[in-house]
């Protein structure tokens, strides 16, 4: 027995009384395009895919929008070391699962550059096998940001990010407005001297953090300690907070809140029974530990999956994308208590 004849757009044509163009419109055309076309064709196309069950060829469909359906991830730091994947894996989830709704393949775009000497636009890149790109990183390089901003290459940054000669589409944290709340938090437990353990820039995430924690300054505030650095040693960090009279520490990083609480620990001091500690979103360095820092949740995988989305919009209907920050929730954790008085 002879297989049924496949149904093709010309067939669609004919039975709805339309051009072929029009049905390839109706199936795969922008949203500038399809409102060209009265709503009532329209419809009536759809009726007739609907009834006829006509499912369109993909490779035909792929080749008549000049698309790959994939998605590209460069990440300016590797992936998947151990030290790392704590901070990367979430994103990489939430663009995997939003992918797989939007029917596109990822690329992981690991042929630009050794190690830390990543470059999106290395000799030899695979980047237009990708549609679009998605682009991670705690700092970019400049230049190659600014290069895609003013070319044709569609791309979503996952993270905000400025300064490149234009706007930049992207989905981030809100970290601003998280540490604020956790500033006016120890306020109204009583803490009024306080320590900054981390520096104020230049990766807009830290620059964030920063300004959210300087912005929440006035009503008897005062910062009597910053160390700008990250990785000091946690003895020195400890003498540092209890010479300087600071109740209540903020660090820019999850492993140095880990490794001062260890160190008072050893003194036979306690945490928040003799001084607090919050952690702005634990960041890149990656640390275990037995205690639940008072902090907030960075939503990395809604991060990645709302990027994804952008990505496909841009990919698919031109859009210029848009600059989304997303709330970071407050973490109660076990860290900060009520001010100790310092005699």
């Amino acid at each position: 027995m002879a297989a049924p004849k496949r149904l093709t757009q010309h067939d669609i044509a004919k039975l709805a009384g339309v051009s072929q163009a029009t049905v390839s419109l109706v199936l795969n055309g922008a949203p500038t395009a399809l409102a060209r076309i009265p709503q009532e064709t329209r419809e009536r196309v759809q009726q007739v895919i609907r009834t006829t069950g006509y499912v369109a060829d993909p490779i035909a469909r792929r080749m008549a929008k000049g698309l790959n359906r994939i998605l590209g991830v460069f990440t300016y730091e590797p992936a998947f070391p151990s030290a790392q994947a704590d901070f990367f894996t979430p994103f990489l989830l939430g663009i995997e699962e939003e992918a797989q709704i939007q029917n596109y393949d990822l690329l992981l775009l690991t042929g630009a550059g050794i190690g830390q000497d990543r470059k999106i636009f290395a000799d030899g890149n695979r980047l237009r096998i990708a549609d679009g790109c998605l682009v991670l990183g705690r700092e970019f390089d400049r230049a190659e940001l600014t290069r895609l901003v003013s070319g044709d290459y569609p791309f979503v940054a996952i993270g905000r990010r400025e300064d490149a000669g234009g706007p930049v589409p992207y989905v981030g944290g809100d970290y601003a407005n998280g540490t604020r709340a956790l500033v006016e938090k120890a306020r109204v437990l009583g803490h009024s001297k306080l320590a900054y353990i981390g520096p104020p820039g230049p990766a807009e995430s830290t620059a964030d953090r920063w300004s959210g924690f300087d912005g929440a300054f006035g009503s008897g505030l005062e910062l009597v300690l910053h160390i700008e650095t990250v990785g000091r040693a946690a003895d020195e960090i400890l003498d540092a907070l209890f010479g300087s009279g600071a109740t209540v520490a903020f660090f820019v990083e999850l492993a140095d809140a880990v490794r001062v609480e260890a160190a008072a620990r050893a003194r036979g001091l306690s945490i928040p029974g003799d001084f607090s500690a919050v952690v702005l979103g634990s960041h890149i360095r990656a640390e275990r530990s037995h205690v639940q820092f008072t902090s907030f949740d960075i939503p990395r995988e809604e991060m990645g999956r709302q990027a994804t989305a952008m990505l496909v919009r841009r990919i698919e209907s031109g859009d210029a994308g848009g600059q989304i920050l997303l709330t970071c929730e407050p973490v109660e954790g076990e860290t900060l208590g009520p001010a100790k008085r310092r005699t």
